[in-house]
């Protein structure tokens, strides 16, 4: 897995909740089911162990599909920051690092998201072939971290979940 390129994805959201809910929502299996790349409706797994070294797994079921998400925890900093991979094996070996980093703010918390997407690019590649690609990762990423965080707001802030995402 040689030349492998990336780019960086960054997206800031508040919450007007206090920082440990918001943390909280990233490790506990049973909020994680509600937004985290799934929905309780769609989910069939959803398993952690939130320590360094452990690892995570999200299997949801959409469209007669299961999609499988899992990492492993690089740190852990209650409930400032949490830094782990992502990785869809069905469609790359390819793991990408995420770091969320929650400060707090007069309203709440904010919190800084930041993902280092990995491509690995096809052989005849050119160079424009290659920025399309990061391009098309990094839209489509943030595009299902939107969907996402707007689930994350509602949990948080509310204490359930009703988009459909």
């Amino acid at each position: 897995m040689n030349n492998i390129s990336t780019t960086t994805l960054k997206m800031i959201r508040e919450f007007n909740v206090e920082p440990e809910r918001v943390f909280d929502a990233w490790l506990n299996p049973v909020m994680m089911k509600k937004w985290f790349f799934t929905l309780e409706g769609t989910n069939k797994v959803a398993r952690n162990d939130p320590k360094v070294g452990g690892d995570w797994e999200i299997v949801d079921h959409r469209e007669g599909k299961d999609y499988r998400a899992v990492g492993e925890y690089l740190e852990i900093d209650p409930p400032k920051k949490l830094v782990f991979t992502f990785k869809m094996p069905q469609f790359s070996e390819l793991e990408d690092i995420i770091t969320v980093e929650i400060k707090e703010i007069s309203t709440g918390c904010e919190m800084t998201f930041t993902q280092l997407i990995h491509v690995s690019p096809e052989e005849n590649w050119t160079k424009a072939d290659i920025e399309k690609a990061l391009g098309e990762y990094h839209d489509g990423s943030e595009h299902g971290w939107n969907l996402m965080f707007m689930g994350l707001k509602e949990l948080v802030e509310t204490g359930d979940i009703s988009y459909k995402g």
